[in-house]
């Protein structure tokens, strides 16, 4: 089909998420034709390099034949398997045993479901019968943290801290709640690490002691890294501190590592660098690379037996069609494989080369501040390095910098406050490194050349 002809169905049909509806029904859609690696084309021919890997989610890159071939053997196999009345299958079997030889601590008990968002879902309504089992039904109130992403359903997007998930929604619930993100460019505390760290924990007891006590609060939710957020790095000890200090008020930790596992910051999951056992972990993206929908939550022993037993002999109500499919799991076995077989190494390899290139255009008048861990990282844009002072709204960063990176070949994460986000897939060559960031310079370049921004900057 033609590509206009598509263009005008999109335009008539098709719903895009967290879009501007009219906004998108007026400028088209883009339509991504094939890929390979770390590039894209799109239908006029257009190549360009993913910096950001689909959405956070193509770690391993486009194009392994080998993903492809373990989904169709399964497909002609067995396409389809349910998890209910205690059947399943052999792929999504092996991947709960292996994933759980993989996670930190005693993760060893694994729920699959379609994405991080349900994975999230699904981690509150084990945390809400976690805390009946244990006869404390008070312990009703969550907590999270400003900026912070815990997916776009009912639930999970009260718990995401970003405006644009509430406005219109009615959210969040009246037992959501969140303290202020540990955010170290623009910490009110200054940026030392250990003044972040102890202005959270004082946070946090102070929001624990508003709702009423420790006896109150069912769990806490943060990420490794902040995506969604603008890519906000916490200093190193923060999530430790965090956790033990939930453990102290007997608070279940829950670490989201949807954006960050699987290769992201460099080991399979950001968690074993930070030193942290959680008792309830969220992942999805990177488990299949993006290939198929998949997530999953990860329980610890004593969540996991505390609801089996509180249980007995009944039915735990919580259950998707698709829970643990197959295909998916097949596709994840073969995406691990493919990360332990080289991918993770060069990962780690790519990344040094991106927070080192990108760390070289800290001079450049517009920037602020270079952040990131291994394929992770952000670029904050300001008109004013000793104020901070953002680009002004009348720059549109969002849709400005996305469209000049995009004219210019390459795929990154445009946020409105003026962040430039990358999350490359691990595959990425040193060639495909470098056009990153020489294209990110040709876009500051240009940025930097607009009238709104050259006037701001006076």
């Amino acid at each position: 089909m033609l590509s206009n002809s598509l263009i005008e169905l999109d335009r008539a049909h098709l719903i895009h998420p967290v879009a501007s509806y009219r906004g998108h029904e007026a400028a088209g859609v883009r339509v991504l034709k094939s890929a390979k690696g770390a590039t894209v084309t799109d239908a006029s021919g257009h190549q360009l390099v993913d910096g950001f890997a689909g959405l956070w989610c193509v770690n391993a890159g486009y194009g392994h034949e080998s993903i492809v071939a373990a989904a169709s053997r399964q497909m002609r196999e067995l396409p389809y398997a349910t998890g209910y009345f205690s059947l399943g299958s052999e792929p999504a079997i092996r991947l709960a045993a292996e994933l759980a030889q993989r996670t930190p601590g005693d993760l060893n008990h694994i729920y699959f479901t379609l994405g991080g968002s349900d994975a999230v879902d699904s981690s509150v309504r084990f945390i809400r019968y976690y805390w009946h089992a244990r006869r404390e039904p008070q312990r009703d109130q969550f907590i999270s943290v400003e900026q912070g992403y815990h997916g776009s359903s009912t639930v999970g997007a009260g718990l995401t801290a970003l405006p644009a998930f509430h406005a219109g929604f009615g959210l969040p619930l009246s037992w959501q709640h969140t303290i202020p993100s540990h955010y170290v460019y623009r910490n009110p505390a200054g940026q030392d690490e250990d003044a972040i760290i102890a202005a959270s924990l004082a946070a946090l007891e102070a929001k624990i002691a508003e709702i009423g006590g420790p006896h109150r609060v069912a769990a806490f939710y943060a990420e490794p890294i902040q995506g969604s957020g603008g890519v906000l790095v916490p200093p190193k000890g923060w999530m430790k501190a965090m956790r033990a200090r939930c453990r102290d008020y007997g608070i279940l930790f829950v670490a989201d590592e949807v954006i960050t596992g699987f290769g992201r910051t460099g080991p399979l999951f950001a968690c074993s660098e930070d030193d942290v056992v959680p008792d309830l972990m969220t992942v999805a993206k990177g488990l299949t690379s993006g290939y198929v929908p998949m997530g999953a939550v990860f329980l610890s022993d004593h969540v996991y037996d505390t609801i089996a037993d509180g249980a007995g002999a009944s039915a735990v109500g919580h259950g998707y069609t698709y829970s643990a499919h197959p295909v998916s799991a097949a596709v994840a076995l073969e995406v691990l494989h493919l990360y332990e077989s080289g991918l993770l190494a060069n990962g780690a390899k790519a990344g040094a080369r991106l927070m080192a290139g990108l760390q070289s255009l800290k001079d450049h008048p517009l920037v602020g501040d270079v952040r990131g861990r291994g394929m992770l990282a952000a670029i904050e844009l300001v008109t004013d390095k000793q104020r901070k002072t953002p680009l002004p709204a009348a720059a549109e960063p969002a849709r400005r910098i996305f469209d000049r990176a995009w004219n210019n070949g390459l795929i990154i994460r445009a946020f409105p406050t003026g962040v430039l986000g990358y999350a490359p897939p691990l595959c990425c060559s040193e060639s495909d490194i470098e056009a990153i960031v020489e294209r990110t310079a040709m876009i500051l370049d240009e940025t930097l050349a607009d009238a709104d921004v050259r006037t701001a900057l006076q």
